[in-house]
């Protein structure tokens, strides 16, 4: 089997995304539409009886290809009509189409010479009630502190207020441009692959809101924002138990995206989360290309 390197230009997206779909390991980051907003001009590689693809998010300075992991994109990597085995992975590595790279793979990538970082999710298979069980006693106390406030969930939250909330949160990580975040939100809304929710006081003020996608029957927990107000009162415990209780007894897999911060692992995980890694993998990052760690 051979890998192909393809120009953006000469990607066929509607087989790209109809492959993404039948891939076990399809993720909502690896849609064409998806990358064309993150990663303009993203190339390809493809092997050569079309079972496997890998999208690559490359650029250039100084004329030099460099490959980075793109913001709102927590995994890419080799994605597989059939499952990924070590050595197609490996394969595709070694076909990058540049000297320099810093890449996430995804959860069923394995790579040797790679750094694993912890990823949260919850199988909804299960009732409400067995789920909540499994539920920390301080989750267990947020959500019944934040019940009392009585907070309440705003459906089919509008682009533009979530994103005026989001702006108003001081961050203390990288973000993307808020007109790169409004063109993917707008996108995955038009294709129904994203919902915005919120949590509302009893004064009617919006105080928390969470941007997820449901894709393959995987939510993910994308662009999550709580004011001070929302952090005091616990929406976004309420909000991820309203999400809970709504999609419990499902194939749905509850990706919470996340993450390396102990005190965000402990919110995860107090919900019953389990880690399921993938691995970062890097090769001659110079800074004068793509910046200072």
């Amino acid at each position: 089997m051979k890998i192909k390197h393809l120009s953006h230009f000469s990607i066929n997206k509607q087989n790209w995304d109809e492959l993404i779909l039948q891939a076990d390991n399809g993720l909502v980051y690896a849609l064409s539409w998806y990358l064309d907003i993150i990663t303009p001009k993203w190339e390809a590689l493809i092997s050569s009886d079309l079972k496997y693809v890998m999208p690559v998010p490359i650029k250039y300075k100084y004329k030099l290809p460099y490959i980075v992991q793109p913001l709102m994109a927590q995994q890419l990597g080799v994605f597989g009509k059939a499952p990924v085995p070590a050595e197609i992975v490996r394969m595709f590595v070694k076909n990058l189409p540049s000297y320099s790279y810093q890449l996430n793979l995804n959860h069923a990538n394995l790579y040797p010479k790679s750094f694993q970082m912890p990823n949260y999710v919850l199988s909804l298979a299960d009732s409400y009630d067995k789920l909540s069980r499994s539920f920390s006693k301080n989750t267990a106390r947020n959500i019944q502190k934040a019940e009392k406030k009585g907070l309440k969930i705003v459906h089919d939250y509008n682009t533009e207020d979530f994103l005026k909330l989001y702006e108003s949160v001081n961050r203390k990580y990288k973000s993307p441009d808020l007109e790169t975040m409004h063109a993917l939100i707008t996108q995955g809304l038009e294709r129904n692959i994203f919902q915005i929710k919120a949590v509302s006081n009893k004064k009617g003020d919006v105080i928390a809101a969470l941007c997820y996608t449901l894709f393959k029957d995987r939510f993910t927990y994308l662009i999550p924002v709580s004011n001070e107000q929302g952090k005091k009162d616990s929406a976004m415990f309420y909000l991820v138990d309203h999400l809970i209780r709504k999609a419990s007894g499902t194939d749905i897999l509850l990706d919470f995206e996340g993450s390396s911060i102990p005190g965000v692992a402990q919110f995860y995980r107090g919900f019953g989360a389990v880690n399921q890694p993938y691995h970062i993998i890097k090769k001659l990052r110079p800074s004068f290309l793509v910046g200072r760690v």
